[in-house]
């Protein structure tokens, strides 16, 4: 996998996880969309950790900086 998220998409990933996450456990939002939040936020985690986003990759998509 080479990654294809530059910094800025990163951090950008990872205040939305945490704000997803927030909604979630004080339970501003409940039922399937809450479930539906968390993933969406654990994936979007996942992803900055790795640098590497799938859907990136099928539409030709790169926010890295190359060098």
């Amino acid at each position: 996998m080479k990654n294809n998220m530059g910094t800025a998409d990163k951090v950008i990933r990872v205040i939305i996880a945490a704000v997803f996450s927030y909604l979630y456990f004080t339970k501003t939002v409940e039922g399937p969309l809450a479930t539906a939040l968390l993933v969406v936020g654990g994936v979007f985690l996942l992803t900055s950790v790795i640098s590497f986003c799938p859907l990136y990759t099928l539409f030709g998509i790169s926010t890295c900086k190359t060098k």
